[in-house]
């Protein structure tokens, strides 16, 4: 008897779900397919017939747990296309880091696990989602630094500009920090404040960058004048 359609998704549903919970939880090694469809309230076999792999199923549940993520916390920030570059870059930067401060999302706490204990098997699936945000960063800061940059100024502000928001020790310790815990790095607690520092930190680094990429084709351009009038 063939399944219906809406029964195959809502298994296929069920199964990203708790293996998004197991693998955030306990890391892919010690995570366990039993585990995983007893919470689905499913059999092994499902997981053989959606997913083909215990490998195949980790790689589907965080690109889940990553479109969940992205949903929730929409890259622009509710900022409007039409806004302002800075008001745009503000809008990227607070979606960003309440992205990664949001304890129930379930992507960071994959990416976690991955540096601690890499398997390597979501290297490409993470470079196929990530790289339009990556992109988006990119374009924006591009537009800031105006046409005098070059492509470098560009790729490290946004990796100065990233790196800012994606420090596990500043941002997922903010649990520890509001509960007073003093062992480890500090955490910040005011999550919003510490977006506006990011936010006033990365335009005015990108400022500094920009009048030196201006400075520097200026005397590109004395140079080769200067050149030009030698007999």
């Amino acid at each position: 008897m063939k399944i219906p359609r809406e029964d195959t998704a809502r298994t296929r549903g069920k199964l990203l779900a708790a293996a998004g919970e197991v693998f955030a939880g306990k890391g892919f090694r010690d995570a366990t397919v039993a585990e995983i469809c007893r919470r689905a309230g499913t059999n092994v076999a499902a997981v053989n017939y959606h997913f083909g792999s215990k490998e195949s199923l980790y790689r589907e549940a965080w690109r889940h747990a990553f479109v969940q993520s992205v949903e929730a916390h929409p890259p622009d920030g509710g900022v409007a296309a039409e806004a302002p570059a800075e008001e745009r870059l503000r809008g990227q930067i607070f979606a960003l880091l309440n992205r990664i401060a949001d304890e129930n999302n379930q992507e960071i706490r994959f990416m976690q696990r991955e540096v601690m204990n890499p398997t390597g098997l979501l290297k490409e699936v993470m470079r196929e989602a990530l790289r339009p945000l990556q992109e988006r960063t990119r374009n924006l800061v591009r537009e800031l630094l105006g046409p005098k940059a070059v492509e470098q100024d560009a790729q490290f502000c946004e990796v100065g500009i990233i790196s800012q928001c994606i420090n596990p020790m500043v941002i997922r310790n903010r649990s520890r920090a509001e509960e007073g815990a003093q062992e480890g790095p500090p955490g910040i607690v005011d999550i919003e404040a510490y977006a506006r520092h990011v936010v006033t930190f990365s335009l005015a680094g990108i400022a500094a960058v920009r009048a030196a990429a201006q400075a520097r084709r200026k005397m590109g351009k004395a140079g080769l004048s200067r050149r030009g009038r030698r007999p």
